[in-house]
């Protein structure tokens, strides 16, 4: 549990901020009074979207920033989304959307990586981007997502910073070249990709289930069904000294123990889940033994009763909520009421209503924790907010039992064991990729998509900072530069005749070449040495190399090329190639595809369908092999 301690304390966090477009000198106040005006319609505005979500950690909310240095006044935002990374991803959709509805703000959206954004379509961004020049580069505008271009070194464009532009500069390029900075559609794809469901794919991530809670916890989870992410996170990260308090309950009693359902994230039923957990003998939770038909619902009750207590016990005894200020006092809570009231927040419900209270404690909830976040200082930690629902709200457990009934029935939780196959085919979906249909055995495989996608993988540029995977054919051709590739010889090889200084050819230059083998090179006149000959006598060098080695164990560990033609005319047409130290044999070119193939497929049958290197170099590239049905050791092909 120390492990999960240490790993939480640096947590994962999105920031978000909104600009006002013209960005142009304001009084101070009367700004600060516009962009509170923009929080009140923003919250308002996404209120039915927002309250009943179920946060990891912290949730949605915006506040007013004053300007620094070069970084005007804006409204700022800041979630930690832990473990959950579909609650950045949610937050994205929600700051896309803003600045879709409110066409005068831009948005700009990092987290603890940067630029996330660009991440994600990391396959398809231009080269000059990384990330040393990305800084206020990336925005959201109109609900397109932006990114300011840099001038090219033999060019000067007037609107466009030679180097990254300050967030001033940034705002003056989008308000006037709005259609010249628009993000490449394969970029927005990318982007898009990861988004594209919401607001209905907020029901698909979660999990309900049957939970035996004490019915303390239960009246909490029908006030504030948020409050379970606190829960099970306080189980989930607890240490040796978090148990103490949950050695003999003192708020959340087992006796009071009764069925309800709860509705969680996958994010937090998983954790719940996966840990295993006996409770104290003197804490009285006890299980039912593994066979009984409701021990999941035991034990899931008994984890998050642990994570409730755990919570409780950090808070101080005297506390008292009356000394927190009211959400009510703030000026801001009567527009934002009478806002949800316009977009029929209530649905009708008649006020004073059961139903109506609910959704009104709800709302108040999300005003306080959104709109009106107080300081650090004054904030109400999960714990108090448990306590003060506690004495506020009466509950009858009574009542509370007649309700087991008529429960909802346990959503399947067969997702928490994916097989290998459906693991790779999220993997697949998550990277955008589309996943291949099952490949029969009866189904001629072509091997030739090995050796091809090998082949454009070496044809990749390689630098310092690592190899280009190859993308589909139709997405990015290979193209050869005959310029660049004779510029490469010539580094190697040495200038050529018109480009020398001189017209001797300087004979250290290929001393690398014949140090071992004496070539006679010294025949050659000055001022006669070319890039032609100098690749004729590479080549010649090359053969002798084959013609030692083809004899060797090195040389007859490949697969060579079938001979189309009889020995005796292959012989003749090749005497002046044959070596005469060979036994008048006939040197065969290697099959360098076969070669590749077979030692691949050794390689990945070897893996016994674990991952290893080739089964890894092969996705990357987007071959994916037949499963090995032939479960005989793997061998080279016979030689013919």
């Amino acid at each position: 549990m120390e492990e999960n301690k240490k790993l939480a304390t640096v947590e994962d966090t999105v920031e978000y901020r909104l600009f006002l477009i013209p960005n142009e000198p304001r009084d101070s106040e009367k700004h600060k009074e516009i962009l509170q005006k923009y929080i009140e319609r923003i919250m308002t505005h996404f209120a039915p979207m927002l309250v009943p979500y179920i946060w990891q950690n912290q949730p949605f909310n915006l506040k007013y920033k004053p300007g620094k240095d070069d970084v005007p006044a804006h409204i700022f935002g800041m979630t930690k989304f832990g473990d959950n990374i579909e609650d950045e991803w949610f937050i994205v959709y929600v700051v896309k959307q803003i600045t879709k509805e409110f066409p005068e703000l831009v948005a700009r959206i990092e987290d603890n990586d940067g630029e996330f954004l660009l991440i994600e379509a990391a396959d398809f961004l231009p080269k000059w981007l990384d990330p040393d020049n990305s800084a206020n580069r990336v925005f959201f505008y109109q609900g397109e997502l932006c990114i300011i271009p840099a001038p090219r070194k033999s060019e000067a464009v007037s609107w466009l910073p030679t180097g990254p532009p300050t967030i001033p500069q940034a705002l003056n390029i989008i308000s006037t070249h709005p259609e010249k900075i628009l993000a490449s559609e394969s970029i927005q794809a990318a982007v898009n990709r990861r988004i594209t469901g919401y607001p209905e794919k907020v029901q698909a991530s979660l999990h309900r289930a049957h939970c035996f809670l004490p019915a303390g916890i239960v009246a909490v989870l029908k006030q504030h069904p948020r409050l379970v992410a606190a829960g099970v996170q306080a189980f989930y990260l607890r240490d040796p000294i978090d148990l103490r308090a949950c050695r003999i309950f003192k708020t959340f009693l087992p006796e009071t123990r009764i069925m309800t359902s709860v509705t969680f994230t996958k994010c937090l039923y998983a954790q719940l889940m996966q840990q295993r957990f006996m409770p104290d003998r003197r804490s009285g939770y006890k299980l039912p033994p593994p066979s009984h038909p409701q021990y999941r619902a035991h034990e899931l009750g008994m984890k998050l009763a642990h994570g409730f207590e755990i919570l409780c016990s950090k808070c101080s005894p005297h506390f008292s909520y009356s000394k927190k200020s009211p959400v009510i006092t703030s000026p801001l809570w009567a527009g934002f009421l009478e806002s949800l009231k316009k977009k029929d927040y209530f649905k009708g419900l008649i006020e004073g209503s059961a139903q109506y209270q609910q959704r009104l404690k709800m709302a108040k909830n999300y005003f306080q924790l959104s709109v009106n976040r107080p300081e650090s200082s004054l904030a109400v930690s999960p714990g108090e907010e448990i306590l003060t629902l506690l004495q506020a709200v009466p509950f009858d457990i009574e009542e509370l039992k007649k309700e087991e009934a008529n429960l909802p029935p346990e959503d399947d939780d067969r997702w928490l064991d994916l097989s290998p196959e459906q693991l790779d085919q999220l993997l697949q979906e998550a990277a955008g990729k589309k996943e291949p249909g099952p490949i029969s055995k009866e189904e001629n495989y072509d091997l030739t998509q090995v050796s091809k996608s090998m082949k454009a993988f070496i044809s990749k540029v390689s630098t310092h900072k690592g190899a280009e995977l190859p993308r589909e054919p139709s997405e990015a051709p290979i193209t050869f530069d005959a310029d660049s590739f004779l510029n490469y010889f010539d580094k190697i090889l040495g200038p050529r005749p018109h480009e020398s200084d001189s017209d001797d050819l300087d004979e250290e230059d290929f001393d690398s070449l014949d140090s071992d083998d004496n070539l006679d090179l010294e025949t050659q006149e000055p001022g006669e040495a070319s890039v032609e000959g100098t690749l004729d006598d590479l080549k010649s060098y090359m053969a002798q190399m084959d013609q030692e080695l083809a004899h060797t164990s090195i040389g007859k560990s490949f697969t060579t090329q079938k001979q189309m033609e009889p020995l005796s005319q292959t012989t003749n047409s090749n005497s002046d190639e044959e070596d005469s130290g060979a036994g008048g044999s006939v040197m065969t070119p290697v099959d360098v595809d076969l070669n590749l193939v077979s030692n691949i497929l050794e390689s990945y049958s070897s893996q016994a369908g674990l991952a290893g290197p080739a089964s890894n170099l092969l996705q990357s590239m987007g071959v994916q092999l037949p499963d090995n049905t032939d479960h005989r050791p793997a061998s080279k092909p016979a030689k013919d």
